[in-house]
């Protein structure tokens, strides 16, 4: 068939759909004039695929996270024209030959002489390039100055002064990662770098033009920290004071009461020191002056001793209390030195001392390292040819995988291959599920995923050796639900076979098999009547309880205390004759009454076969059509377009397709007895002889002739007599 042009394209029925077939490097070769109705696949995501995330993100031109059918198009004419043969795309090598470059091309002949480059710059002597070359960027361009990445590293100068100072803008400045794997710096780092230098000997200049103002003390930065150490208990004295003055009866609230030092007086008040640093600096005074000797609160006498060698002791020598004005005097001394360290500008660069910096301006040995930059940006178009060769070597590996996985889903089909969708095997319950696709929206798949006709069972995996949890759909095609539900513990295995701890969070039920169905009704009854019997059973042991509670309470204690006689029915056999003589007639009535039936419709013994068959069919028949119904029915498109795939056609798994994606166990014949079986319930094992009885009965029935069939009218009478006098 011709598809939007004269290309002769092969079809074939797969998964119930007729597909395109893509098995040739011609079929490549024209994929642009496949008409786009026909491909299965319009757009898939980039991750959560069993495929190198880094082949599809090289394909995802657009950047929009997903792979389109014109972005195919235009890498299979690329993939074509740079390749001598088609065909070799097939065979989804992790190498290339230089042979299989076309060389006709321009763009083949450069990518082989880019090749041929690598493999010398790492010291190999072979005719073929791999992804593992080109891979390994760090030992392509360790022995190279330049690499076309636009940053420089000391290796890329000859000059001892210029290494030297590459090395100090990337200690100052920080350092950008060359292509090499060394630390370098590109035009930013430099420019910024200069204007860091120019900026901090202004700003230095401007200090020491006005050194007697704003440097008041010899050390005016530790005399400034001696300061801001104690400035906040300083201010809070003389408020308290202040208040203390406002309200004379506020002053032994104010301070520091014996009753509060009594409190801790028990401790060890060398530890307390927090505790005790939290009262006041010093007692309050009506003077409003700071003591500064030994009246100061211990726990701050250090730095207080600090602040008066510093400072006090210059402003006010020998001085043993100061004002506040005296204090506020001090602290304004400080002002514009703050306001010059506010306006600090190159501060990156202050750890090179002022006379480098100064030094570094005067050589300005900037044009020299932006000429080293210019020369490393020259060599950009053989450091993006190095890029296109690694996009080559992906695409020739990985792009006829994605053309089954995409175009057709021929791998999803086929039995020895797996999907890129399918990322691992399911262990539970006896099966292995090997259609396991990784979730990324919960959401979408609650939305889709039921319109799939699908038995999904949704899990939790998390793995020790990696972070976090990963979400997959695996979906049950073969079997029966068996002990499947909701938290049931399981393993999954990834494509690289690694063991994931997996519990069953969520299950979209849905039928599994024509067998499963058929059961379904009577596993579903047995259930009903499972759940009324231990709903009476629960109702008659709460009955009994209840009575024996009551008789108990009820009982009379005879006066010596001894234990009241227990009183015992006395054996009644003919009550017991009684019940089986009923029993007895009970069966010949039913053999009667059947035999009756079947004589007066004129049924013989086959047709108690048909009649068992008729309501087989009538319980089994409704589930197994609606199973069929949907099995026929089961669609794998919604989960994948839950996942964010665009699908163009169905994916059906059929039941024949479906027992290939899940096995189930097998287990050899077992002849030897389980010592530790346990016998059935004595309820069960009632109804069991009696179902066979009645089944004999009815047989006898048949088997003996009309006139000597022991169901006579007389005879029931005679039996009836008998079983009321057995019971008088």
């Amino acid at each position: 068939m011709k598809s939007n042009g004269n290309y002769d394209w092969k079809f074939s029925t797969v998964g119930g759909v007729t597909r395109v077939n893509i098995e040739s490097g011609q079929d490549i070769l024209h994929l642009d004039e496949l008409d786009r109705k026909l491909w299965t696949a319009l757009s898939c995501p980039l991750k959560n695929l069993e495929i190198d995330e880094k082949t599809m993100t090289m394909l995802d031109t657009n950047g929009d996270g997903k792979i389109h059918i014109e972005e195919i198009v235009a890498a299979s004419k690329w993939l074509t024209s740079v390749i001598n043969d088609p065909e070799l795309l097939l065979k989804r090598e992790a190498f290339i030959p230089f042979t299989a470059f076309n060389t006709a091309s321009v763009d083949g002949a450069h990518l082989l002489e880019t090749s041929k480059q690598i493999i010398e710059n790492l010291g190999l002597d072979k005719k073929e390039i791999s992804i593992a070359d080109v891979s390994d960027s760090l030992a392509i361009f360790a022995k190279t100055r330049f690499n076309g990445d636009g940053i420089i590293t000391e290796n890329s100068a000859d000059d001892e002064a210029v290494k030297a100072l590459i090395k100090s803008i990337i200690d100052c400045m920080g350092g950008v990662t060359d292509r090499s794997g060394d630390p370098g710096i590109d035009t930013d780092k430099i420019e910024a770098f200069y204007t860091a230098l120019a900026d901090f000997k202004a700003w230095k200049e401007a200090g020491d033009a006005d050194k007697a103002n704003i440097f008041p003390y010899e050390d005016t930065a530790a005399a400034l920290a001696a300061v801001m150490a104690v400035k906040d208990k300083v201010d809070d004295f003389f408020m308290r004071c202040k208040l203390a003055s406002f309200n004379t009866d506020s002053a032994s609230v104010l301070d520091v009461s014996s009753a509060k030092i009594g409190e801790i007086s028990g401790n060890n008040l060398a530890a307390s020191t927090a505790e005790i640093a939290t009262y006041p600096l010093a007692r309050v005074n009506a003077d409003h002056k700071l003591p500064l000797g030994k009246e100061v609160n211990p726990a701050w006498a250090g730095a207080m001793a600090t602040l008066k060698a510093l400072v006090i002791d210059k402003e006010y020598p020998n001085a043993e209390y100061i004002t506040e004005d005296q204090w506020f005097a001090i602290v304004s001394k400080f002002n514009a030195y703050n306001a010059w360290m506010g306006a600090k500008a190159g501060a990156a660069v202050e750890g090179l001392g002022y006379d480098a910096v100064v030094k570094a301006l005067e050589e300005n040995k900037k044009a020299a390292l932006l000429d080293l930059v210019a020369q490393d940006k020259a060599l950009e178009s053989k450091s993006n040819a190095i890029d296109q060769v690694d996009k080559l070597l992906h695409l020739y590996r990985d792009f006829y995988t994605l053309l089954t996985n995409f175009v057709t889903f021929s791998d999803f089909y086929s039995p020895e291959k797996r999907a890129i969708f399918q990322a691992g095997t399911l262990y539970i319950d006896e099966r292995a599920c090997d259609l396991c696709i990784k979730v990324s929206d919960m959401g979408a798949q609650g939305t889709m995923a039921p319109l799939s006709n699908m038995y999904i069972l949704y899990c939790d995996c998390t793995c020790k050796s990696k972070p976090g949890t990963m979400n997959i759909a695996a979906v049950v095609t073969d079997g029966d639900v068996g002990a499947i539900m909701v938290g049931k513990h399981a393993v999954f295995y990834d494509r690289d076979g690694l063991g994931w701890n997996a519990t069953v969070t969520k299950i979209i039920e849905n039928p599994i098999s024509i067998r499963q169905a058929f059961w379904s009704p009577y596993r579903k009854m047995a259930k009903s009547v499972e759940d009324m019997i231990n709903k009476r059973a629960a109702e008659k042991d709460a009955k009994v309880m209840a009575d024996a509670n009551s008789k108990i309470n009820n009982a009379e204690i005879p006066a010596d205390g001894s234990k009241p006689a227990e009183v015992k029915p006395p054996f009644d056999i003919a009550k017991f004759a009684g019940i089986f003589a009923a029993i007895g007639l009970a069966l010949g009535l039913v053999a009667s009454a059947v035999g009756g039936l079947f004589a007066w419709l004129g049924l013989h013994w086959y047709h108690w076969i048909i009649m068992f068959a008729a309501i087989i069919v009538l319980i089994s028949g409704p589930s197994m059509i609606m199973a069929w119904l949907k099995l026929r029915k089961r669609n794998l498109a919604p989960v994948l377009n839950a996942n964010g795939w665009a699908l163009n056609q169905r994916i059906l798994v059929n039941t024949r397709f479906g027992a290939t994606l899940t096995s189930i166990a097998k287990y050899p014949i077992v002849k030897t007895k389980d010592p530790f079986t346990t016998q059935a319930p004595l309820w069960k094992r009632i109804l069991r002889w009696f179902v066979i009885i009645v089944c004999l009965c009815v047989a006898v029935y048949f088997i003996i002739p009309k006139d000597k069939r022991p169901c006579s009218k007389a005879k029931c009478e005679n039996v009836e007599v008998i079983v009321e006098e057995s019971a008088e």
